[in-house]
């Protein structure tokens, strides 16, 4: 054989041990990837049980709960369109509270209840995706970080309300 044909195999084998490289870590980031939904997104798109899946949205107003045992929180996570229903053993983040942004990272149950490993809350939309932070916006329950007030607050138009100690 010429070298000019060794080296033709040579690259072929090379091409085909790197596809072949590529090919295994594709796969092995397919069955560690976690995926984020919206509630919505779970009722369109379906999650299979047991499948690892981040949850994100806003803690339902009225939904927290504490179960007999202590440690195990039962709340619903809403995009205002749709609601899933999570539980949730362990601490809960200090800023974890109703009608704040959550993420919660688990699975469904079978009888679909997620169940969350951990949870990450923010009083602001920095940990909630752009399709879930589009989706309250549309139905019109965004609620920006707290700033100084808007111009049609009654505190605005007076700098004494604003600062009582310049006031007085």
């Amino acid at each position: 054989m010429k070298a000019k044909h060794q080296r033709l195999v040579l690259i072929g084998l090379a091409a085909l041990a790197v596809s072949g490289a590529a090919a295994l870590g594709f796969s092995a980031l397919s069955d560690t990837m976690t995926y984020f939904y919206s509630p919505s997104d779970v009722v369109t798109k379906g999650v299979e049980p047991g499948q690892s899946i981040r949850l994100g949205g806003l803690v339902e107003a009225g939904s927290v709960r504490r179960e007999a045992d202590g440690l195990t929180l039962a709340f619903t996570v809403t995009d205002t369109a749709n609601t899933v229903p999570v539980q949730y053993k362990g601490l809960v983040p200090d800023l974890f509270k109703e009608g704040q942004g959550v993420v919660a990272e688990g699975q469904f149950n079978p009888q679909g209840v997620f169940m969350a490993a951990s949870l990450l809350a923010k009083h602001d939309e920095n940990y909630m995706p752009p399709e879930v932070a589009d989706s309250i916006k549309r139905a019109g329950e965004w609620r920006p970080a707290e700033g100084a007030p808007s111009a049609a607050s009654p505190t605005a138009a007076s700098p004494a309300a604003a600062n009582p100690i310049a006031g007085s």
